[in-house]
């Protein structure tokens, strides 16, 4: 799934959460909501630490010494736009609200209801 995750609106600020909307927007299961919610959090976190390493690979000077260190202006902007950007779990909980973010139920749980129904 790619996501441009600097579009997306999600809070920059610790905000309380409503138990309830959360599982009725995710499985109906708040342990399963959760448990999605953290996947996709680690995958949204992965992939920004990912392109922010590409982005500054460009800046990276081979030295041998320790003692040089170079500021440069443009490295420092766009760590400072990456620090601004929601917090993986932030975004993971917007995808969801958004519903944007489908759960897939897992193999176990459908045998499961399968298995109930019978």
């Amino acid at each position: 799934m790619s996501t441009n995750f600097k579009s997306i609106k999600a809070e920059r600020t610790t905000e309380t959460r409503d138990i309830h909307d959360l599982e009725t927007h995710g499985t109906g299961n708040i342990f399963e909501t959760i448990v999605a919610l953290s996947k996709r959090s680690n995958q949204v976190a992965l992939s920004l630490k990912k392109e922010l390493a590409e982005k500054l690979e460009e800046f990276v000077i081979p030295t041998d010494s320790l003692e040089e260190v170079f500021e440069n202006r443009e490295q420092i902007e766009i760590s400072k736009f990456y620090e601004r950007l929601p917090k993986p779990h932030s975004i993971a909980i917007k995808e969801l609200q958004d519903e944007s973010l489908h759960i897939a139920e897992s193999q176990d749980d459908a045998e499961e209801a399968k298995n109930e129904e019978a």
